[in-house]
């Protein structure tokens, strides 16, 4: 991608003029995908628990699902539509909050989620998208993540299946790897890691008691009652 998709753009268009059509799509997820990203979030609800998740649950996120692609790109080819298109879901309409929801649903298993905020997480050396998937802190140049416009490809044919059949299908995929691959995630935290984090988190946010002093002692007096006589 990058520099090199440029170039190759650029020069199928000179040969082609404007009977050309490129489509752009962001993160592809579903089943099928071996890279863990977008897969993380599921199958780490799967092991219940307490669940470390970035940042806020409002901060939005983008993806979309390989199927979708696909059918959309097929619609191009059969209505012979040109143009540029961004393939990715509505800009700012899912949320991290609304993924982890949806990866419980599928999960199906006890779990909370913790809201761990991005400079907590920097300063601890958990990485966005890496180490925390689908997820980036949206400010500073990155303030637009999660919000680019795809209006022109669904104005074009582009349709979404839901969130909860997405990450459903995504998990039962997961779920059917051999044990051996599900024990080595390309992405996200391990299970050790996560905890130490977690307890971290916790630890700054809930520091311990100063333990209550005892109470003092009554001194004795050192004189003697003097006897009746």
């Amino acid at each position: 991608f990058g520099w090199e998709a440029e170039e190759a753009v650029e020069a199928a268009r000179k040969q082609m003029a404007e009977k050309l059509t490129v489509v752009r799509p962001g993160l592809i997820v579903g089943p099928g995908d071996n890279t863990d990203r977008f897969t993380y979030w599921p199958a780490r609800a799967d092991r219940g628990g307490e669940i470390l998740a970035p940042g806020n649950a409002s901060d939005p996120t983008q993806f979309i699902d390989v199927r979708d692609l696909a059918a959309f790109m097929l619609h191009l080819i059969e209505q012979t539509t040109f143009g540029t298109f961004n393939a990715d879901a509505p800009a700012g309409k899912i949320t991290m909050g609304e993924l982890l929801a949806a990866s419980q649903r599928a999960a199906a298993k006890t779990s909370t989620v913790t809201w761990v905020n991005a400079d907590f997480l920097e300063k601890h050396g958990v990485s966005a998208w890496q180490d925390m998937p689908v997820w980036i802190p949206p400010v500073g140049e990155y303030a637009g993540f999660g919000r680019v416009s795809s209006a022109k490809a669904q104005a074009a044919g582009l349709t979404y299946r839901t969130l909860d059949a997405t990450t459903a299908d995504t998990l039962a995929y997961w779920r059917a790897l051999p044990g051996e691959r599900r024990a080595n995630p390309k992405a996200g935290l391990s299970m050790a890691r996560e905890a130490e984090v977690l307890q971290a988190w916790h630890k700054s946010i809930d520091p311990p008691k100063p333990k209550a002093k005892a109470p003092a002692k009554k001194k004795k007096s050192s004189s003697k009652k003097k006897k009746k006589k």
